[in-house]
């Protein structure tokens, strides 16, 4: 690079720089002591973000060194902060001065200028573009799509829910000069919840807890068999519950622990596939759940309270999380995988002395515990989810301060902040696509028309009904953050939830954690990929292998949405006792015993053919709804009688073969 290129490559960097920490001082200050009207704060909000977005994701990437294409890049990022930068200064009344007419764009709605129509076609198509780069074509054809099914709605077939159409000013009004489309709900969710969390995950991976959480899972699991897969699933599940980023939680803890497997005698697919199952489990780990839990307090209709959500969240994610364990367990005893591990693999790949490992493992243990236990009380304490967090960031600053291997100065805060504002980059690219596609459900009635389709399949079967959401939200959600993949499907399939006869809180919790599944659902599994790249293996093979460790995440969402007492509810919504939650954890737990064990292959023993197969009809059994028989006065539920039966039979014939 020859120092004319490298002089404006620096100046960029230096912009983006300043803009990172803009975007996160705004974003602490805002949400805590809001000075600006609601749509003014998202706009500014997205006016930071994209353009960040497009000074840091090249048009493509050969073209990131490329001058002109970067100065194209500059254009846009300059042109995306003017077209919101207009929202901000049409609606809020701190620039009333500035407004046309002397009103704000919303008090003008249906009377907006051509002006106010060309700056928003402008922004529609610089959000696009936007998700495009951070996130590739998926979110924005579909955008695409439903802006096209807004404008040719006439000429669309019965099937495809046609509708009257609308100009193009319409619908540039509804998706992006007003508050029902961009600047709606979507946006807010990442600005009010979100992108603390990422600040949250930033502040306390700079005071090393990624270290303590690798060193502590290793702690737990010592040498028992596959340890180092333990690891990383304990780890995954720790770290991932604070970042809500399944791609995230590979890149980082998967880049200790997919050595450590492999060091360890597991292949190098097996441990890739490891890695992104458990990654991609920890945004249903309680209590954070990857701020997936604040999105609910904002959609589930009737409201409910975190503690409710978080409460309901537990037992499915331990399962899941249980599932992990006994499949690397029984996959390492099957393969005879030795046991050790790489104690200090963390440290070592750092170049640090064992004690210098111990010593800023325990520090940044104290300031991991303080934060979270933080969190947790403030919370607890009534604090509403953004001031928790705040104040646990402050928990964090101060308490790293007290220990040198932890203490955080200027430059690490400021980089800190940096870090996190990039990390949310493609989070408010997808947000902001999003509120698109939900600005037009609400324009065209799509959304009241699409659950009346489904209403009556579910009348007939509610398990038709929600295998067809369960496969809506695993398309919807290949190449989107789970996040945002929740927050789409909720809008176009909320209308439905209450119909179904399901707990509101089940029905969400199931949309939710399809969204979580596509990341290791091939062909677009995107937390194989990171993973396939840390383990250099094929990108295919690794997302299949991901899919296959993965599995009981999809037969859960089923499990609690029959049997509610594993949401710790009663059929009712009502909270439940312990003893109504005890029989269905057990059948449960017993069930995902039986699941790992088949696909493992490996019980007590390794298991035959006819014996797996015998191990998965158990499974089926104990996991699936079925009929029960009154005896006595007590329901006898059948399969899971005849599941214990068949899964007694086969642990009495897994015998050791000589």
């Amino acid at each position: 690079m020859t120092p004319e290129q490298s002089q404006p490559r620096d100046l960029r960097l230096l912009a983006s720089g300043a803009l990172g920490v803009l975007l996160c001082a705004f974003t602490l200050v805002e949400v805590n002591y809001p000075l600006l009207a609601p749509q003014s704060r998202l706009a500014f909000f997205a006016l930071v973000g994209l353009a960040l977005c497009f000074l840091n994701v090249p048009l493509h990437p050969s073209l990131k060194d490329d001058p002109r294409a970067r100065a194209g890049d500059v254009v846009l990022a300059v042109l995306a902060a003017a077209c919101c930068g207009y929202i901000v200064v049409q609606t809020d009344p701190l620039f009333s001065a500035w407004w046309v007419d002397g009103q704000t764009l919303g008090n003008r709605a249906g009377f907006e200028t051509a002006f106010d129509t060309a700056i928003g076609l402008l922004g529609l198509l610089l959000v696009i573009e936007a998700a495009r780069r951070a996130l590739g074509l998926a979110l924005p054809l579909l955008a695409a799509a439903f802006i096209l099914y807004a404008l040719f709605g006439s000429a669309f077939p019965d099937w495809l829910f046609p509708h009257r159409g609308y100009t193009v000013p319409r619908v540039v009004a509804q998706t992006f000069l007003h508050s029902q489309g961009i600047f709606g709900v979507a946006l807010n969710v990442m600005f009010t919840y979100v992108f603390l969390f990422v600040i949250f995950g930033a502040f306390l991976e700079a005071t090393g807890a990624t270290r303590f959480i690798v060193d502590f899972a290793e702690r737990v699991f010592g040498r028992s068999s596959g340890g180092p897969a333990k690891v990383a699933v304990l780890s995954s599940g720790l770290m991932g519950s604070l970042s809500g980023s399944a791609v995230a939680n590979t890149a980082t803890t998967g880049t200790f622990t997919i050595p450590m497997m492999r060091s360890a005698g597991f292949r190098p697919v097996t441990a890739a596939g490891v890695q992104a199952a458990a990654s991609s489990g920890g945004a249903l780990m309680p209590p954070v759940m990857g701020a997936g839990a604040y999105m609910m307090l904002e959609i589930v209709d009737p409201p409910v309270t975190y503690l409710e959500i978080i409460r309901a969240a537990l037992i499915p994610a331990l399962l899941y999380y249980l599932s992990l364990i006994l499949i690397v367990h029984f996959h390492a005893r099957r393969m005879s995988i030795a046991t050790e591990g790489a104690p200090e693999e963390a440290g070592r790949a750092a170049g640090e002395d064992p004690p210098d490992v111990a010593a800023r493992s325990h520090a940044a243990g104290i300031v991991f515990g303080a934060a979270l236990g933080s969190l947790i009380l403030f919370l607890v304490l009534g604090y509403t989810a953004f001031r928790a967090v705040t104040l646990s960031l402050v928990v964090i600053i101060v308490v790293s301060s007290l220990n040198k291997a932890t203490r955080l100065d200027w430059r690490f805060t400021l980089l800190s902040l940096v870090t996190a504002a990039r990390g949310v980059v493609p989070l408010v690219a997808a947000a902001a696509c999003v509120g698109i596609i939900i600005g037009i459900v609400t324009l065209t009635g799509v959304g009241t028309r699409l659950p009346a389709t489904i209403i009556p399949l579910a009348e007939q079967s509610l398990f038709l009904a929600l295998v067809l959401i369960m496969v809506s939200s695993i398309v919807l959600g290949m190449g989107l953050p789970s996040a945002v993949c929740y927050l789409l499907m909720a809008t176009l399939i909320g209308p439905v939830l209450g119909n179904l006869g399901v707990i509101p809180l089940a029905a969400h919790l199931f949309i939710f954690y399809f969204g979580m599944m596509s990341m290791v659902t091939p062909p677009v599994a995107l937390a194989a990929y990171a993973a396939s790249s840390i383990a250099g293996t094929r990108i295919m093979p690794t997302g299949l292998a991901a899919f296959r460790f993965a599995l009981v995440g999809f037969t859960l969402p089923y499990m609690f949405v029959y049997r509610p007492e594993l949401l710790m509810l009663t059929a009712s919504g009502e909270p439940a006792g312990w003893l109504e939650m005890l029989l269905p954890v057990a059948i449960a737990t017993l069930g995902v015993t039986c699941f790992a064990a088949g696909i493992a292959g490996q019980l007590r023993y390794p298991l035959g053919l006819g014996l797996r197969l015998a191990v998965f009809g158990a499974a089926a059994l104990l996991l699936a709804p079925g009929p029960s028989l009154a005896l006595g006065g007590i329901g006898v539920p059948l399969f899971d009688v005849a599941g214990v039966a068949l899964f007694g039979g086969v642990l009495a014939a897994n015998r050791e073969t000589t």
